[in-house]
């Protein structure tokens, strides 16, 4: 990136800064001045999960309007922080620089890292002396991953670091043979309970599956979401060209139109 742009995207993200700044100010917006940290945090989610539909559908025209939306969260944060005198946004642009920097000493020092796998060593015992430095007493491994993550996210994360200890299958083989051994106990279960309970391990083995795989199952399932969508709209688009509705149809018909979706070369 030359300096020349640089020097513009910084000007930009200054007048987003300040654009804020007015929004909340006494004679700004109503609702933008309504706003707290809490109410805020649901549009957060929103707008990254709008990034990540951009993505998935390889929208490079979008992806710059979601991009500007999620970052305009970062923003109204900082500014809400700056009001009650917590910190600033340049100080949340401070920490992530010098994070960037201390985190990376293959490239802005003398480390050396030449796999993936060192870069994440790296990042590890970097990760831990911040802590130690901090004060930060040191937790259960699994205390590092938030409850707050969607369920599959957190059930990848965790079942990451487990097997980083060397918990773990031997062989992707071994993790469809348990696989098959969650599905025989889900058929044998009998209450409401048990039947919760061994759908949630046959789910989480899915998603060890997925680590083997070296398969992100956030994203796996989000494409097969969309793919869902796409052909049971075809059957439902198909129907009603028939003058039809769904509640008109039987299966073996909804079938058939799937199919043809499927034959379309629909996601």
């Amino acid at each position: 990136m030359s300096s020349g742009t640089r020097s513009a995207a910084g000007e930009k993200f200054r007048t987003l800064v300040e654009l804020m700044a007015r929004l909340r100010a006494p004679d700004g917006c109503p609702w933008d001045r309504e706003q707290t940290f809490d109410t805020i945090k649901p549009f957060l989610l929103e707008e990254t999960y709008e990034v990540l539909d951009a993505i998935d559908a390889r929208d490079w025209q979008e992806l710059p309007d979601e991009l500007g939306d999620l970052l305009l969260q970062a923003v109204f944060f900082s500014q809400m922080a700056d009001e009650q005198g917590l910190f600033r946004i340049e100080d949340a642009l401070d920490r992530i620089n010098e994070k960037l920097v201390r985190r990376h000493p293959h490239v802005f020092g003398d480390a050396e890292a030449r796999t993936e796998g060192d870069v994440r060593r790296i990042w590890g015992e970097i990760k831990a002396r911040e802590k130690e430095r901090k004060g930060v007493s040191p937790k259960a491994l699994l205390d590092g991953v938030p409850r707050s993550l969607p369920a599959l996210v957190e059930a990848a994360q965790i079942s990451e670091k487990a097997a980083r200890t060397g918990f773990d299958w031997n062989h992707s083989d071994d993790v469809i043979a348990k696989l098959h051994e969650e599905l025989e106990e889900l058929r044998l279960a009998e209450t409401a309970d048990e039947r919760e309970g061994e759908l949630g391990d046959l789910l989480f083995v899915v998603v060890n599956l997925a680590r083997w795989l070296k398969v992100d199952p956030e994203q796996a399932l989000r494409k097969t979401n969309a793919k869902f969508r796409a052909r049971f709209g075809h059957v439902e688009s198909r129907l009603k060209a028939d003058g039809r509705s769904l509640e008109d149809a039987n299966i073996e018909e909804m079938e058939a139109l799937w199919q043809e979706a499927k034959r379309n070369n629909k996601p």
